[in-house]
């Protein structure tokens, strides 16, 4: 009999969070990942607060003898950490195992799919779109303009879709609009309902504040962040492919 050789495995890297309900959301995630793709070696790691760190995930193949091994940023947008904090611990395992090879895939996020789980979270807290309705799509924001600017386009894409009477796009921290103040502007601008979607992966203090503002100022609904949305899983696995078929690509 031939042994088949075992999938290259699977290292997510999420930012992690001090509150629990964040690592039990990106868990959720990519155990729906272990369903899509069974037998596929799927581990998670965080940047910070939350155990095992992306490094020890790392040094536990590495110790376990994987060749090779697909990093995915389990983020939404590309900026800072995608960019610059997993690239970093990258290098460093790279320093430490050199015989690992590491295969480094696109963020989560911006993907077609990821809009359909903002609008199912948003039917599922029955927001509808219509003429009188606004939406607000809120994320943790970054001081990345381009990672921003990734958000504005989303939302201006749901407009589209909706169709809205009106979309926005709001951040939780480090730009603005904040979410109060995107609901609030819309209000003013004659909107008779407003809809908020929480363009995060999972709860915690970011997804709380959205929520928090954006009832203060008046919105009607917001949704839940995306958590097990089974668009997230299917973008996972297709980053996952997407990285593999680089690495026999001509350069």
């Amino acid at each position: 009999m031939h042994e088949t050789t075992p999938p290259v495995p699977l290292l997510a890297v999420a930012h992690g969070s001090r509150d629990p309900r964040a690592a039990q959301a990106v868990e959720a995630v990519f155990e729906q990942v272990r369903r899509l793709r069974p037998g596929l070696d799927v581990r998670v790691s965080y940047l910070d607060h939350t155990a095992p760190s992306a490094s020890d995930a790392l040094d536990g193949l590495a110790s376990e003898g994987a060749g090779e091994a697909v990093v995915l940023p389990a983020l939404l947008t590309a900026a800072f950490h995608s960019r610059t904090d997993i690239p970093e611990v990258l290098a460093r395992s790279r320093e430490e195992s050199p015989w690992l090879r590491l295969h480094y895939a696109d963020t989560l996020g911006p993907h077609p799919l990821l809009l359909g789980a903002v609008e199912r979270r948003l039917a599922e807290a029955g927001a509808r779109p219509g003429p009188d309705t606004a939406l607000v799509l809120a994320s943790a924001g970054s001081s990345d303009p381009r990672a921003n600017a990734i958000v504005a386009a989303a939302a201006a894409e749901l407009g589209r879709r909706g169709p809205w009477r009106e979309a926005a796009a709001a951040y939780a921290s480090a730009a603005g609009p904040r979410p109060g103040e995107a609901v609030a502007a819309l209000r003013e601008r004659g909107a008779r309902r407003v809809a908020v979607a929480t363009y995060l992966l999972a709860p915690g203090l970011f997804a709380d504040r959205v929520r928090a503002q954006s009832l203060d100022a008046g919105a009607d609904t917001v949704s839940e962040a995306l958590q097990d949305a089974p668009e997230l899983a299917q973008v996972a696995v297709e980053r996952y492919d997407a990285a593999l078929a680089r690495r026999h690509a001509p350069v």
